[in-house]
């Protein structure tokens, strides 16, 4: 699968995914399974450098923050271009892991629940 950019997931609002296992105010009517971003990334050698040198200052290493931060929403993207291929209008459940597969090689994964929901009211009638 390619890599999704930011603008392709804007199917899925991020009002509509979460951590918990429901969205107060709507209803889940359908599961369509679990969906999942991938982002494998290595430090540059540059940017390692300049990292070491933030080290010697103290504090946030802003340059492995900044690094992290847009693996992230890789792959959090990722899952929601997936969940959006799949049909659904939510996703629950959302968890991160990250693993090191080799010195300097970070993979990030971040996984749900699609689903798809309707608000209440919908169901009342």
């Amino acid at each position: 699968m390619s890599s999704i950019i930011h603008a392709q997931a804007v199917d899925i609002p991020h009002n509509m995914t979460t951590t918990a296992f429901e969205i107060p105010g709507y209803q889940i009517v359908a599961n369509t399974g679990v969906v999942r971003g991938v982002v494998v990334r290595s430090r540059s050698v540059i940017g390692t450098i300049g990292a070491g040198l933030q080290t010697l200052l103290g504090g946030n290493i802003s340059l492995f923050t900044e690094l992290a931060e847009r693996t992230r929403r890789q792959a959090f993207d990722t899952m929601l271009g997936q969940a959006a291929v799949a049909g659904a209008n939510a996703v629950i459940g959302i968890r991160y892991d990250a693993n090191e597969l080799m010195k300097g090689v970070t993979e990030v994964l971040c996984y749900g629940t699609a689903v798809e929901v309707v608000p209440l009211d919908a169901t009342r009638r």
